[in-house]
């Protein structure tokens, strides 16, 4: 578009010149920029069109590139994981404070969730809901934490009982993360659950960053 304006004041320059000039044929006419011949006229007419048509087309593509940044960078943002626990019999109970393993993933879009710590990561800072499942036996009591950075956030437990042959429970929240964020779940001391992958869950996705 600069070189545009520059080859447009050559033109006009031009035109200009020609007012100087003595002899002038009849066919010179006046324009708002002054006199200059019918066909130079003409082209500058079309020149100032295809400008702004040039224009146009550049402010459309700059839109255009807009959006498509910021399709990708919603794509790039995008957050969810679910995972179980493989095996079928008992984890626990342990002397000290465990983080669970869900080792088969079910899904992990973005790639947040370590499938051999146990442990999520937030990618970006944003509005999360998290949740975990559980099912146990009931000759043991279930205690599990859901722990951010090493501090409760959730938890939920069960009694030990002679007459229930099982249990199942867990519990749910939406929590503000920061990137960088460490997200896990807790079995704690003298407790159990029951490894499955169908019914002993990690989950979480991202609503909207913030």
């Amino acid at each position: 578009i600069t070189r545009m304006n520059f080859t447009l004041w050559l033109l006009l320059s031009f035109c200009g010149l020609t007012l100087a000039q003595e002899g002038l044929p009849e066919t010179e006419v006046t324009t708002e920029t002054g006199s200059c011949f019918p066909d130079m006229c003409k082209f500058l007419k079309e020149f100032g069109a295809m400008k702004a048509k040039l224009e146009a087309v550049e402010t459309n593509l700059k839109e255009k590139s807009e959006a498509v940044e910021a399709k990708l960078k919603e794509t790039e943002s995008q957050v969810v994981f679910s995972a179980g626990i493989l095996g079928d019999a008992a984890i626990g109970p342990f002397n000290t404070p465990t983080t669970l393993i869900y080792t088969r993933v079910i899904t992990n879009l973005g790639n947040a969730y370590n499938q051999n710590t146990g442990i999520f990561v937030a990618p970006v800072r944003g509005m999360y809901y998290l949740s975990f499942f559980y099912h146990a036996g009931g000759e043991h009591p279930v205690h599990l934490l859901l722990m951010k950075n090493n501090e409760r956030i959730l938890d939920s437990s069960d009694h030990k009982t002679l007459n229930d042959g099982a249990d199942n429970g867990g519990n749910a929240a939406f929590v503000e993360l920061q990137q960088g964020d460490q997200v896990n779940v807790q079995l704690q001391p003298n407790t159990h659950v029951w490894g499955n992958l169908y019914s002993t869950t990690f989950s979480g996705f991202l609503l909207h960053q913030v």
